[in-house]
């Protein structure tokens, strides 16, 4: 019982001293900016499933860029990159009834620069057409956090558990 004990609180120890090294002095500050960050995620993909497809704009710094590593085919991955002024404009054609839901499991940020990164997965009219690993920069203007860039794995929907996508839900 001793020999367990001893055992949990060295791993506790363990996991807990790399968050403890990145922890910033003043947990206020921290939870203030990196709240405000992930409500600046949750916005910009409130924009991505409305119907208002100018929403997306609002959100997005038009000079960024988006990288998309497509692995729907894993015998020809490719790697994309679009404009975010190119998607945008692509945007405005997209078809109703789309939706994406991603973990925030890390926010980082430094200043006005922010970084958010997790699984997502990524639905067309209910129907979960892939899912995979989103990575957003943001920066901090003065009107608040917006996306900057963006980079995101494209996968097989029958890999969503395997890389902990959120589980399929129904829109209302």
């Amino acid at each position: 019982m001793r020999h367990a004990l001893k055992a949990a609180i060295a791993m506790l120890t363990l996991a807990a001293a790399p968050l403890h090294a990145q922890e910033p002095v003043d947990d206020t500050i921290y939870l203030t900016k990196s709240g405000e960050i992930t409500v600046a995620v949750s916005l910009f993909f409130n924009a991505l499933r409305s119907e208002d497809k100018t929403a997306l704009a609002r959100q997005m710094e038009p000079g960024g860029v988006i990288t998309i590593h497509d692995r729907m085919d894993p015998a020809a991955p490719m790697i994309v990159f679009v404009s975010v002024a190119q998607h945008l404009e692509n945007w405005l054609k997209s078809p109703p009834g789309i939706d994406e839901q991603m973990f925030q499991h890390t926010v980082l940020y430094d200043g006005d620069m922010a970084h958010v990164w997790g699984p997502y997965r990524f639905m067309a009219n209910g129907e979960t057409t892939h899912c995979g690993i989103n990575s957003l920069s943001l920066v901090k203007r003065e009107d608040g956090w917006k996306v900057a860039n963006t980079s995101f794995t494209m996968e097989r929907p029958e890999r969503c558990d395997e890389l902990g996508a959120p589980a399929a839900w129904t829109r209302k």
